[in-house]
């Protein structure tokens, strides 16, 4: 089913592939989406590839589908494929293209299954994502203008991912940090600056949070401009609680926001009592005045009072507006380090 507006440029894609340089593993197809069942096997793998590489986000099926299904310029039964062996799901690939800061990249993701890594399965894969995004230059040239380039993440703790990566001519151009703060118990309020009052989120705000943010977010490294489905998606999730997010507002004006998370699935698979603060923004009228400080400690103080006890964000290690500083004067350290891999997209 087509959400999100993509081409239709893209012939149907077949339900299996014949990857040219697929390992030999008895068993091992590669294929399309089917149905709603794999959204459980997918989260599976997800939750299993996470916990090895120490990665702190594990979704649950229904955030999947969700997430999968609203995300621009994607459909599911085309530009997801996944591996299995003997019907079980072994890995995955996903590929997207958007414009950022006036560039095409192609986002190229995925995952393995950590007792079937080092077999080929994951380069064969890449490979394939490759190949689609050259397809999709090809059948849309506003992803094949300009400096187009191919890109993906790999964290510290993805020794395989990197070496995968750099051996295929991907180069480190940037790296962003998870940051924890561990003393959540501690959490001291700050006052707001004047003219600035935080007030309970009610649904009717909704729109101008998210476009506030949007707007925040334009200067962040690659900001790719939120969409009708980025929106739908955020506030179509089970597990959103606005009565977490701290708002500030100057008048009828967002001035700033941190819009905090607790996924309670996640928390279970993990063993602890944290919450994400997922967008920590503040609009350009109302930066250098404390607002975003301020903002932090009423979310560290309300997920004190909830019993809370670590908080984590994302953050660009270049960000411009001296957002690591900021994070670490609150009490905030580095947690995970992960570098973001370049290279020119060749038509």
């Amino acid at each position: 089913m087509t959400r999100n507006g993509s081409s239709s440029a893209f012939a149907p894609a077949p339900a299996e592939l014949a990857l040219p340089d697929a390992p030999a593993i008895p068993g091992l197809r590669f294929r399309r989406f089917r149905d709603a069942s794999d959204w459980a096997a997918l989260a599976e793998l997800h939750r299993a590839a996470a916990i090895a590489d120490q990665d702190d986000d594990i979704p649950t099926p229904e955030i999947m589908q969700i997430t999968l299904e609203h995300k621009a310029g994607f459909q599911v039964g085309r530009d997801l494929l996944l591996a299995e062996v003997d019907g079980q799901i072994v890995a995955e690939a996903t590929g997207t293209a958007s414009i950022r800061d006036g560039y095409p990249v192609h986002s190229l993701h995925g995952r393995v299954h950590p007792a079937w890594r080092r077999r080929g399965i994951g380069r064969a894969l890449f490979h394939w994502n490759e190949r689609r995004a050259r397809e999709r230059a090809a059948a849309e040239p506003r992803f094949a203008t300009g400096s187009a380039v191919l890109g993906t993440w790999a964290s510290e703790f993805e020794p395989g991912a990197r070496a995968l990566y750099e051996s295929e001519g991907y180069r480190v151009i940037r790296y962003a940090f998870t940051m924890i703060d561990r003393h959540v118990r501690d959490a001291e309020p700050i006052p707001m600056p004047d003219g600035i009052w935080l007030r309970p989120v009610t649904q009717d705000q909704h729109r101008a949070i998210f476009e506030a943010d949007d707007e925040a977010f334009r200067d962040h490294f690659e900001h790719r401009p939120f969409t009708e489905e980025d929106f739908v998606a955020t506030f179509s999730l089970a597990e959103l609680d606005t009565s977490l997010w701290m708002v500030g507002w100057d008048g009828d004006q967002v001035a700033g926001s941190v819009q905090t998370w607790i996924w309670p699935s996640e928390n279970e698979a993990l063993g602890v009592k944290r919450a994400w603060l997922e967008g920590v923004s503040v609009r350009r009228p109302w930066r250098r005045r404390g607002l975003a400080r301020a903002l932090i400690a009423a979310s560290l103080v309300d997920l004190r009072r909830r019993g809370i006890d670590e908080a984590l964000l994302g953050v660009d290690a270049e960000n411009p507006n001296g957002a690591l500083a900021l994070y670490e004067g609150l009490g905030f350290e580095v947690k995970v380090r992960a570098m973001c891999y370049r290279k020119a997209l060749e038509t």
